[in-house]
């Protein structure tokens, strides 16, 4: 009966407000195949796209891969699925995380010491930002993250891969200032500096090898204040992950999986 119940409620939804593709806008799918298949390209190095991630030497800190472009319908659906309540997209944005973070494991992970703890850290969203979407959707590509590593084949890591929510904004920051929409690098990187701390309930970092998580790259000016806090209690980062960076004239191709530490 219950499950009569929300088929019947599903339908007077759909009715009500008929669904459409979250990329392109076809209608009656939650995503089509052809935006599917944007989520399915393989994954690609992108911090040397990222200004603010780079040494001023041209080498990189650390590795960072997006599993596409933040271009046309995926930009489109990830603005859905975050300030839209698209939360229908929840399980196509978890599967395709998963699959980044298996591909990428053995390089992301290739600096820790087998049967290290590894601490999956989401970049936190302002409390504006918390209260306008009613949650935090990067946490659900955190979790993907920790499921993922905490399986990776030859490396059992299960029960030492935790995700934590080690990272907040500072009350001073202005409103949406991690989401930084319209900014440039240079802007970028001043709006955000000692915007992040960690909090104080979180588990120690000291020695601890964490994998930062959002779900754009711009710049890399936020991946860099996250570690900049985690840097700060002792910690290090390894490597990032993210859903989508923006493209640049300077990054690599996509499928590739360098070896470059």
């Amino acid at each position: 009966m219950t499950s009569f119940l929300l088929r019947a409620l599903d339908d007077l939804l759909r009715l009500a407000v008929p669904l459409s593709c979250a990329g392109c806008g076809v209608v009656d799918v939650v995503l089509c195949p052809r935006c599917s298949a944007r989520l399915a390209e393989p994954p690609r190095r992108v911090e040397h796209a990222a200004p603010r991630l780079d040494r001023m030497t041209g080498i990189p800190q650390w590795p960072v891969w997006a599993l596409t472009a933040y271009t046309g319908e995926v930009r489109d659906l990830v603005v859905a699925w975050k300030d839209r309540g698209r939360t229908d997209l929840d399980g196509r944005l978890r599967d395709a995380t998963v699959r980044l973070a298996r591909t990428t494991a053995e390089i992301a992970l290739a600096t820790v010491r087998p049967g290290a703890v590894v601490l999956v850290v989401p970049v936190p969203s302002t409390a504006s930002a918390r209260r306008r979407r009613g949650r935090e959707p990067v946490v659900t590509l955190a979790r993907a993250v920790t499921d993922a590593l905490a399986d990776v084949p030859g490396r059992p890591r299960r029960g030492r891969v935790r995700l934590i929510r080690a990272l907040e904004h500072r009350p001073r920051v202005r409103a949406g200032a991690l989401d930084q929409v319209g900014l440039g690098s240079r802007a970028r990187g001043g709006n955000l500096a000692g915007a992040v701390r960690v909090r104080r309930a979180a588990p120690s970092l000291r020695g601890v090898a964490c994998v930062l998580v959002d779900d754009v790259l711009t710049t890399g000016a936020t991946l860099v204040e996250c570690e900049r806090a985690i840097l700060a209690a002792g910690g290090s980062v390894v490597a990032g992950l993210v859903l989508a960076a923006t493209p640049s004239p300077t990054s690599y191709p996509a499928g590739v999986l360098s070896m470059m530490s």
